[in-house]
């Protein structure tokens, strides 16, 4: 598809800078594809629309602080590492700016030699694999030096680094946030528990694949970056067994979409692995594993976008994009939220 058929106005001031002060007071836009209707909330009134066995995904994945400012050694040129993902051992796929100075066997030294990274193997598009060298335990050492990796767009440092993490995040390895579930609190997971609804955690490490701008005319060009995700045997038990009794299996965010949807095509079913996927989702793809998807609203032209519309039709899509621009719905990381469903 062409490109632009994803592409919509949105107006600047409509990026938000940082979050709400308190999670589930962000706005909510439920929007009903089957019925082809919406209704403007806020995200505390999602409990009204949820029901007794509905089965919530989560992606527990927290981020590590990827983003590293450093100093080349030789000629003290400065460079930017991010941490898309772990090969093995000390060994890290990292975007690298600028990356044509850093070739194989340039090292860079962050905080004054605490930290040094080896260039060991070149990639295309500013891709480098790097081994590490440090005293100590990495992430601690990583805690000490680096930042949060901010999206771009937002043009302020936060306060506390917990605002770009979910309150369930758990297991540490994202170079981006699941920003789906920044509206959600305990007190809310508490209710939505208390209602009789399952919650049911899996882990997709976010990398290149998800952030990565399409940078094709044709969609079917685009390359999606692997990203590594885990299915537990418990986790896949209970979204087996809510398949098998026919009860909505609803994802939070495209992160936890991308998992379910490439497991269950993989496999035919829900099944407990550790692997990578590369899975692209446009128009066309036939969903098999969720049946309503919470999400926050996205960049023009991203596969993120292309993603909702392959579950809600395109042009519904971009009508209801076009609402929420004219209502002042916030946009992108720290916006506002839309919940999607059909049945």
């Amino acid at each position: 598809m062409d490109i632009n058929l994803f592409d919509f106005y949105l107006p600047e001031e409509l990026i938000a800078q940082k979050p709400v002060e308190k999670r589930d007071e962000s706005r909510l836009l439920a929007i009903n594809y089957g019925s082809k209707t919406y209704e403007d909330k806020h995200f505390y009134d999602i409990i009204d629309y949820l029901k007794p066995g509905d089965v919530l995904v989560r992606n527990n994945t927290k981020v590590i602080p990827a983003r590293l400012l450093g100093i080349k050694e030789k000629t003290g040129a400065h460079c930017e590492l991010l941490l898309l993902k772990q090969i093995e051992g000390d060994n890290w796929e990292c975007l690298t700016r600028p990356a044509k100075s850093l070739k194989v066997g340039a090292r860079v030294s962050f905080g004054e030699g605490k930290l040094i990274a080896e260039c060991i193997e070149e990639k295309e598009e500013g891709l480098r694999i790097f081994k590490f060298i440090y005293q100590g335990i990495f992430l601690e050492v990583l805690d000490a030096l680096g930042k949060m990796p901010l999206p771009p767009y937002i043009k302020q440092q936060l306060c506390t680094n917990d605002r770009y993490q979910t309150v369930y995040a758990k297991f540490e390895g994202s170079a981006a946030a699941p920003t789906a579930g920044f509206h959600f609190t305990e007190e809310l997971f508490e209710k939505i528990k208390a209602k009789g609804i399952d919650v049911v955690d899996v882990t997709l490490h976010i990398g290149l694949g998800t952030f990565r701008p399409v940078k094709v005319q044709d969609t079917k060009d685009h390359v999606m970056h692997s990203e590594v995700y885990e299915i537990s045997e418990e986790s896949a038990n209970k979204l087996n067994q809510a398949k098998a009794e026919h009860r909505r299996i609803i994802a939070i965010g495209t992160t936890s979409t991308r998992t379910l949807e490439a497991n269950y095509k993989k496999y035919g079913k829900f099944y407990p692995t550790h692997e990578a996927t590369n899975i692209f989702i446009q128009p066309g793809y036939q969903y098999e594993a969720i049946d309503c998807l919470i999400t926050n609203f996205h960049l023009p032209k991203s596969t993120l976008i292309m993603l909702v519309s392959a579950f809600m039709d395109r042009e519904f899509t971009l009508e209801v994009y076009k609402h929420a621009v004219n209502e002042k719905y916030r946009f992108f990381s720290f916006g506002d939220s839309m919940f999607i469903y059909g049945k």
